[in-house]
């Protein structure tokens, strides 16, 4: 009898748990489709309560308030799961510093890049709206782009361990070419503006970078 019970209060437990991982997963979607219409200083969180079809007070409890939604959305686009990962377990980093070479870091790093950009663009674009007015906001656009500069020195720092970087650079400078190129606002300029496709562009970063980095 006790560990009927017990199955049934793991089961029970299981299915709240499932219920809830719903329940953030449609408050996320509808913030994001929301914040891409609308704007984000237009959204409500009454408004995106109706669209995921949950009461206003679920969304708080299923991901907080606004500038906490958004973080979840820029972590989420950037991870490509419903989860945050940690930068160092994303699947593409760990084929990065499996790889040999250093053409074959770019190549993957860039893929990866064109790859984050189609679901981070949209966010993007609300992050830097909200960042205008809300303190929270601006904070995590800062953080982010510290991240991205932390993470370019850790890439320069594996291309230089294969031996085929230009000698003339020095890491720091690998590092912020990088950064400015893989940078969503240089990504709308040749997708969002000149029109290129994703793949496209993914191929022109990595010839780029091919190009200006590595010896020969």
């Amino acid at each position: 009898m006790a560990e009927d019970v017990k199955s049934r209060r793991r089961y029970s437990s299981a299915v709240r748990a499932e219920q809830a991982a719903a329940t953030r997963l449609a408050v996320l979607g509808a913030a994001r489709e929301l914040f891409t219409q609308h704007g984000y200083a237009a959204t409500s969180i009454a408004a995106i309560a109706q669209r995921a079809g949950v009461a206003v007070d679920t969304v708080y409890a299923a991901a907080g308030r606004k500038p906490a939604l958004l973080r979840e959305l820029v972590e989420t686009s950037l991870s490509g799961s419903d989860q945050t990962v940690p930068a160092e377990q994303r699947d593409y980093v760990v084929r990065v510093r499996a790889a040999s070479s250093a053409r074959e870091k770019i190549a993957i790093y860039a893929a990866a890049v064109a790859e984050i950009g189609v679901r981070m663009a949209p966010v993007h674009r609300a992050l830097a709206e909200a960042s205008v007015a809300d303190a929270d906001c601006a904070a995590l656009r800062a953080e982010i782009s510290t991240r991205r500069a932390d993470n370019m020195r850790l890439f320069a720092a594996d291309l230089r361990a294969t031996g085929e970087l230009r000698g003339d650079l020095p890491d720091d400078e690998v590092a912020d070419i990088v950064w400015s190129m893989n940078a969503a606002e240089y990504r709308a300029l040749l997708v969002g503006e000149r029109g290129w496709s994703a793949e496209r562009f993914g191929s022109w970063l990595a010839d780029a970078w091919t190009r200006l980095l590595l010896e020969g």
